[in-house]
């Protein structure tokens, strides 16, 4: 694999300050955080609210605070970012997923495998309306495998009208020629009318069919899902008569417009590590270092790299799905603020947002890691008299290897996603984040001011980004190739709402390919920019 770094942009601007600002919001278990940052990507307000069962009403109640605090200086909010887990909840929880039909473009030389083999039962039960293969696709090099089947899929959408709210096709070699997906989303908005959602392959995801597909249909699956959100934060932005626009933070740590979510809420999934891992290059000035992510049910560690999250080499398993989404390599630890203390052991389980109501050092009967780290002296929380007075003489004992059991695991976190390495600090953030030590087997420890809203900060400041993969012949035509790759991916940057005077490609990733009937590369451009002003 052949990798061409590229300097990448600080998220400070270079240019003249001026008033605008802009809020990003962050929809964690147990608190929604929204902060407010102005040119020079200063916080100049900041609020934490409990996230609320429905989402939006934490969303709103957080951003409503911050708006308080701005006051007068709250008209000149010109955007308005947020990351939610509300897409990854839907899949988690087979709650608000659309019925899909499936329809995979690939026959006769791609079928040994049915679409959605892998799939958990449930989920599958719950998403799928219909599921064919049909005749059709590209070979690498662009010849068609076959003709597109064109009464198959005429059969198809037939025996799935009435029953799908959208469809996904997905084609062999897809992302490198999509006639056939285009072909198909023609007939689809023909036979069953433009209320049904197309959801395409090539538009969602890399090279390999399955985890294409798997994308492509949770894609589709999503849209009730999204559609919540989206259409909450707009209203909460009108209601409070903003002049602002609304951007979703997406896997990868960049941004896109709410419109462009409402297409693609897969994208949405993962935002969260990539947020406050930006977030705390922000608060720290630091491009490389460890971050770990202290939340209320666990602990997440992940690397920054340039500035940016280090990239997982594997897809997110999302719900039981295998996928090809682009997601940082993060290492996640059953440990966080609300993590119960029990007898004999340690979690899994947490008290999450109720942190306020059991926790002991808020009057009530459980013992968690927070109580833990108040025992210890490491987190100023509640009232830590509580503990003493509590009728179970034997839990301070307990609480005291709790401690000592989170120090063995985080510092066992820390060496794996090290690999090896003792120059890197690590940078302690999330609302529980007082229970890391300061020293970690020869890490040393910042925590910087705000550290508890990182991710909020790390959602204000993500630039807007887009990437394409295509295949490209090794020999000559390769130069022309891969300037039509590069321009491809500042085009969907721009699409997204990037500045386009400010868009550069940050990274070109070549990998030969080792079947076909010719010598060819797959490439991965990824171009990045400021967020293009809405005013």
């Amino acid at each position: 694999m052949t990798c061409h770094p590229s300097s990448t942009h600080n998220s400070s601007s270079t240019r003249n300050p001026s008033s605008r600002l802009r809020i990003g919001i962050d929809v964690g278990g147990t608190n929604t955080d929204a902060v407010a940052l102005d040119a020079r990507d200063r916080l100049v307000a900041r609020a934490k609210r409990p996230t609320t069962d429905d989402v939006t009403g934490g969303m709103r109640a957080a951003l409503e605070a911050v708006l308080a605090e701005l006051g007068e200086r709250s008209r000149d909010v010109r955007a308005v970012m947020l990351g939610t887990t509300h897409a990854t909840n839907a899949v988690a929880e087979r709650q608000g997923l659309a019925r899909v039909g499936v329809l995979r473009i690939a026959g006769p030389v791609a079928d040994a495998v049915p679409p959605l083999a892998a799939w958990p039962s449930d989920l599958y039960g719950k998403v799928v309306a219909g599921v064919a293969g049909v005749d059709g696709g590209h070979l690498i090099d662009g010849h068609p495998v076959a003709p597109l089947d064109i009464e198959a899929v005429k059969r198809f959408l037939g025996e799935v009208a009435g029953r799908a709210e959208a469809i996904a096709v997905t084609s062999v070699f897809g992302p490198v020629h999509p006639e056939h997906e285009l072909r198909v989303a023609e007939l689809v908005q023909a036979e069953l009318g433009t209320g049904v959602r197309v959801s395409m392959g090539h538009q969602i995801g890399a090279l390999g069919l399955l985890a294409r597909e798997n994308s492509t249909v949770l894609n589709a699956a999503l849209g009730p899902a999204i559609a919540v959100v989206t259409a909450a934060l707009s209203r909460v932005v009108a209601d409070h008569g903003l002049d602002a626009a609304t951007y979703f933070a997406q896997n990868d740590g960049t941004l896109m417009e709410a419109a462009h979510a409402d297409r693609f809420p897969v994208l949405t999934i993962g935002s969260g590590p990539s947020n406050s891992l930006r977030g705390a290059a922000l608060l720290t000035g630091r491009s490389d270092a460890i971050v770990a992510d202290v939340g209320g049910t666990t602990t997440d560690l992940g690397v920054l790299v340039d500035g940016f999250a280090r990239e997982s080499a594997a897809g997110c398993v999302i719900g039981g799905v295998q996928t090809n989404l682009s997601m940082p390599d993060v290492l996640s630890i059953a440990y966080g603020g609300g993590t119960v203390v029990h007898d004999t052991r340690v979690g899994p389980d947490s008290v999450d947002r109720a942190i306020t109501t059991r926790a002991l050092v808020f009057g009530g009967d459980t013992p968690t890691l927070s109580d833990a780290g108040v025992f210890a002296g490491r987190i100023a929380l509640g009232d830590r008299d509580r503990i003493a007075d509590h009728r179970d003489g034997g839990v301070a004992a307990r609480l005291k290897t709790a401690v000592e059991d989170f120090d063995t695991e985080f510092s066992h976190a820390v060496s794996l996603v090290s690999h090896g390495r003792r120059d890197q600090p690590v940078i302690a953030v999330g609302g529980a984040a007082g229970l890391i030590p300061d020293t970690v087997g020869g890490h040393t420890v910042e925590r910087p001011r705000h550290a508890d809203v990182a991710n909020a900060v790390g959602a204000a400041i993500a630039l807007v980004g887009g990437e394409h993969e295509t295949v490209v012949p090794a020999g000559s035509g390769r130069r022309e190739a891969l300037q039509e790759a590069r321009a491809t991916a500042v085009e969907r940057a721009v699409e997204r709402g990037a500045d386009p005077d400010d868009v550069s490609v940050v990274r070109i990733r070549e990998v030969p390919l080792s079947y076909g009937g010719r010598r060819s590369i797959r490439v991965t451009v990824k171009a990045v920019g400021r967020l293009a002003d809405p005013g």
